[in-house]
């Protein structure tokens, strides 16, 4: 059986992070036709997830039933499924699910917040602790069955519950039936502890008190990430540049998916309208005219259609323009023309921004003196737009023109034809006249 690797976008050899290719037999015909992956369980072990998570996901992304028997190792997705479509699609589950955004390594867990409603996911490697994005159909599974719990407790009909293993022991233990308080007997397993659910009983161990600890810590964290939005704007500013930094520094903000998760974040501190401000200061420096460019796909996201965003970015520009002024200042048209040619701004908002200088992000006199480098290209676009709407009207009467010319200019023929026949037939008449009046 061949191995990938866990990221397959890492072409490395030595990664040390592998999983089993993944296996899938079709079994049935007709309507009772479906695909059973034979290695389910090797692959979730090799990603630290149930095998319920993946199986379920192929489930939501094809629309398909799934059914899995955790006893006998069957985990079926209705339908017939080649093993390389489900390949593929084990690949987009590992990168939201397995994967830490971070430092992309597969070393994550989940953590489920019920009462919140929240899956929260912890990095071991490098220490980030973000939320999920809770859109995908497969949280609500995992909310219904948490990562810690058996997964001989998750899952469909076919799966063995919790109560198929109570009444079991290990071989030897010598353990008797206790009288309960009411009369009943319950069954001790071989620590002599009683397995019913009611038990409340603390394990003192070290290990317990470690992973104690360790969910008391994750709640803190889960708690700290609510409590963001009753901070300052200027105190979730911080956290959303603490947020796109680390990720600048890492080399991330131009890969794909990650400027998703950056707009999640503006979102989640409600800073999406000034979010350009902070991207802008460790995106760009006196390189801005290829840095736009670069960073386009995370910035539109932000001012598509958000024009209190697309404010925000030509105050950033100011404020980049101000840091390297000597460089910078006599380029702003071509920089205000990248930014409108790039669809980052709209004309409209431009035009309106290069009314009049504003103090809100730099000096009134800074403000003045780029406004002033910035009208051969403010006048570019009112003249542009005046002659689009020119067009456009005379567009429509050409466009009128055509349709009438054939029905036109055959009336004006014939009209011009009476004419000449009427003007004829009167001539006639008057020379008729004349010849007339000379002849008495």
């Amino acid at each position: 059986m061949g191995t990938y690797n866990v990221n397959r976008n890492v072409t490395d050899a030595f990664y040390r992070y592998k999983m089993p290719r993944l296996l899938a037999k079709v079994e049935g015909k007709g309507n009772g036709i479906k695909t059973v992956i034979v290695n389910m369980t090797d692959i979730a072990k090799s990603l630290g997830r149930p095998p319920t998570y993946p199986t379920k996901f192929f489930g939501c992304e094809l629309g398909a039933q799934t059914q899995f028997d955790i006893k006998a190792d069957r985990f079926i997705v209705n339908g017939a499924h080649e093993a390389v479509k489900l390949q593929q699609m084990l690949d987009v589950f590992i990168k939201k699910f397995v994967l830490c955004p971070g430092c992309d390594n597969p070393e994550t867990v989940l953590t489920v917040y019920t009462k919140k409603q929240t899956i929260s996911q912890s990095c071991k490697a490098c220490g980030y602790n973000g939320q999920l994005d809770m859109r995908h159909k497969l949280t609500t599974f995992i909310l219904k069955n948490p990562p810690e719990v058996s997964p001989a407790a998750q899952g469909a009909s076919l799966t063995e519950g919790k109560r198929a293993k109570r009444g079991k022991k290990q071989d030897g233990s010598s353990s008797s039936p206790k009288q309960g308080s009411d009369g009943s007997e319950n069954e001790l397993d071989a620590t002599g502890n009683n397995d019913d659910d009611d038990d409340w009983a603390v394990d003192v161990s070290e290990a317990a008190v470690k992973a104690r600890m360790e969910d008391l810590t994750s709640g803190a964290k889960g708690m700290t990430i609510s409590d963001d939005l009753e901070k300052t704007p200027k105190e979730r500013a911080d956290l959303f540049y603490s947020y796109v930094k680390q990720r600048h520094d890492q080399g991330q903000l131009t890969k794909p998916g990650v400027d998703k998760d950056v707009v999640l974040e503006a979102e989640r501190l409600e800073v999406k309208d000034k979010a350009p401000l902070v991207i802008c200061e460790l995106i760009f420096d006196s390189n801005i005219l290829t840095q736009m460019k670069t960073f386009r796909p995370l910035l539109i996201r932000f001012t598509h259609g958000n024009v209190k965003a697309q404010k925000a970015l030509l105050g950033a520009t100011e404020l980049v323009v101000q840091i390297h002024k000597s460089v910078l200042l006599p380029k702003v048209p071509h920089i205000l023309k990248g930014l409108y040619e790039l669809d980052l701004i709209e004309e409209e908002v431009m035009i309106e921004w290069g009314s009049k200088p504003s103090r809100k992000y730099v000096s009134k006199e800074l403000s003045a003196e780029i406004l002033a480098k910035a009208q051969p290209f403010i006048k570019w676009l009112k003249e542009a737009e005046e002659e689009s709407e020119d067009s456009d009207n005379s567009d429509v009467e050409i466009e009128y023109d055509d349709r009438a010319r054939p029905d036109t200019l055959i009336e004006q023929k014939k009209a011009a034809a009476v004419t000449i026949k009427t003007v004829a037939k009167e001539n006639n008449d008057n020379e008729e006249e004349d010849f007339d009046i000379d002849a008495i």
